[in-house]
């Protein structure tokens, strides 16, 4: 491990990476922690307190939402905006065809995806002032068309500049700089987290302790070990043939397919769609239609159910990350390319049949990643409910996106090592 360090920081262009990921870290918290002028800071920290839906949309905006900061939205209207540019293009064959135009197609697709950013994020933060609104906490100083206009667009710009800082980290080569941001919310709201459990902490409590940590303990642990495992399916190549009548030997080699492929987007799926109804439910819950009321009233009541809200998570987790294993992962595109390169799967046809095989495989192994990610999502909720403290309740979730950012940053650092060390020879 140190030997790693140590090469880490004698390869320049990637110590200068991870220094700049680092002071962009930096400018995300300073930002963090800067409220829009005339909020009401102490009112709003008790709302969010009181409330699980806004603690989980403060954990997918990186920590920002809390201070109802110039950054409030985060990075969530550029994550949904590229979620939906994903969808499209399964739906939309323009859209197929610009993305298998290569890096000037996939430019294309970032581009609108950029621009997209700008409407959701103006839509989603006129939707959380209205939510503040319907709190019942006075947390907004001005409340007339100026003032929420302005609040408007200063969080939009806050995304904006965000997405930009994301981008800025993706192209050193250190991990994905959105996924990073969340990251260090996460990772700076966890000093306030331990703080506010060991306040109340007693002897009594102890019990408490063991357990939460044993669970961190093993979704680390569990995530570590989905995301590395992978199936490697057997390929290959057919004999060469060189001028007359000589010919090189067969080359074999595997395809390594992982058990989950898709890392925490199913996590956020799911999590969008449980807040969906809560949000909106939110609006409603004051509506002056008693039939509108009592239905929004009923959906809010419903979701604070553990065991409902557990069982849902699990399971939209586990119909997530098959849908979107579907959306990044194509079987005939494999199979072709195999054809193409004169690769076979031993015992299997070519074409068709290859790509029918590579599918059955892929159902098998997402299926076990699937429901050992709905698992390790829904422990902590479980815990939570067999203790009866919801100080540490989002630690599952939280832990599940930490591990595997740190995964994917690792394995971007060693990549670029492996470069330089081959270039060296």
């Amino acid at each position: 491990m140190w030997d790693k360090l140590k090469r880490t920081w004698q390869a320049k262009e990637v110590r200068n990476g991870l220094l700049f990921v680092l002071v962009m870290m930096v400018i995300f918290r300073v930002t963090a922690n800067l409220p829009l002028p005339g909020i009401d800071v102490v009112a709003l920290r008790k709302v969010f307190d009181a409330n699980q839906v806004l603690g989980l949309l403060n954990l997918f905006s990186g920590g920002t939402i809390r201070n109802f900061s110039v950054v409030a939205l985060g990075v969530a209207p550029y994550i949904t905006a590229s979620i939906i540019f994903q969808l499209l293009t399964m739906v939309v064959p323009r859209l197929e065809e610009i993305q298998k135009e290569g890096e000037s197609g996939q430019k294309r697709i970032n581009q609108w995806t950029r621009l997209l950013t700008v409407p959701l994020a103006i839509v989603q933060s006129f939707g959380l002032f209205s939510l503040m609104r319907q709190s019942g906490v006075n947390i907004l100083a001005n409340t007339n068309v100026l003032g929420v206009v302005s609040i408007v667009c200063i969080v939009t710009a806050g995304t904006v500049f965000l997405m930009w800082i994301g981008e800025l980290m993706s192209e050193k080569k250190v991990g994905n700089g959105v996924s990073l941001l969340i990251f260090a919310g996460i990772v700076a709201d966890l000093p306030r987290s331990l703080s506010q459990f060991f306040a109340t902490y007693s002897s009594s409590d102890f019990f408490t302790v063991l357990v939460y940590a044993a669970v961190a303990i093993l979704t680390v642990v569990g995530v570590v070990f989905v995301t590395e495992g992978q199936r490697n399916i057997p390929i290959q190549y057919a004999r060469a043939s060189r001028g007359t009548g000589s010919s090189t030997g067969g080359v074999a080699s595997s395809l390594p397919l992982r058990v989950n492929m898709v890392g925490v987007i199913p996590i956020i799926f799911a999590i969008s769609l449980l807040l969906f109804p809560s949000v909106a439910a939110q609006f409603f819950a004051q509506a002056k239609t008693p039939f509108i009321a009592e239905a929004a009233r009923w959906v809010i009541v419903t979701l604070q159910n553990q065991s409902i809200y557990g069982l849902l998570y699990f399971l939209f987790v586990v119909g997530f990350t098959y849908f979107y294993t579907a959306v990044v992962f194509h079987p005939e595109q494999i199979a072709e390319n195999l054809q193409k390169q004169g690769g076979f799967v031993p015992g299997i046809r070519p074409g068709k049949p290859t790509a029918e095989y590579i599918q059955h495989v892929i159902h098998r192994i997402t299926l076990g990643g699937s429901l050992f990610l709905g698992l390790i999502a829904v422990m902590p909720v479980v815990v939570q409910g067999f203790t009866g403290t919801q100080t540490l309740a989002l630690g599952g979730t939280s832990l599940l996106i930490v591990v595997s950012v740190v995964i994917e940053s690792v394995k971007q650092i060693e990549s670029q090592l492996t470069m330089r060390q081959y270039d060296a020879y």
